[in-house]
């Protein structure tokens, strides 16, 4: 089985309201639907659809020093955290190994994060839910870095 972010798969999940569909993978999903658990931490930890953007904010050198703050000026690190352990319990009642999850995002990105500043400048790092994955042995993905190949490779394994 598969971890999916829901906005990838085109649910309404994003803090506008919208979704990130990818086609593609949309179709894969609709082809593969037993094989695929879609989740979004931030849903799942509480935050409404929609909310406002929100970024990490380091305030300190260790894991625990990054804060989630939107764009209002309030701190959802709760519900953030909240939502990534949530996922990681799924992860861990279906054994799912591989994720693909939104780049860039501060629930899930894989590679990097907006700085905090809300001036849209990509930083490397990793979102809550896909450090707490990835601390946990699940290798993680975005859509950027996906191709069908690699995807029928994962399920196939």
């Amino acid at each position: 089985m598969i971890l999916i972010s829901a906005c990838l798969a085109g649910r309404n999940v994003k803090y506008s309201g919208g979704h990130n569909a990818v086609p593609w993978l949309c179709q894969w999903i609709a082809h593969h639907r037993e094989q695929v658990l879609l989740v979004c931490p931030e849903v799942m930890g509480g935050l409404p659809v929609p909310r406002p953007p929100a970024e990490i904010r380091l305030t300190g050198t260790k894991a625990e020093d990054r804060r989630v703050i939107n764009k209002a000026g309030g701190d959802v690190t709760a519900q953030f955290r909240l939502g990534a352990e949530k996922v990681l319990a799924l992860v861990k009642e279906h054994h799912i190994f591989v994720a693909i999850l939104k780049a860039n995002s501060p629930s899930c990105s894989p590679q990097n994060v907006y700085d905090g500043t809300f001036s849209g400048t990509l930083i490397p790092g990793l979102g809550i839910t896909a450090s707490l994955l990835k601390d946990h042995g699940v290798e993680v993905y975005s859509e950027e870095n996906l191709t069908p190949a690699l995807l029928e490779k994962m399920i196939n394994v």
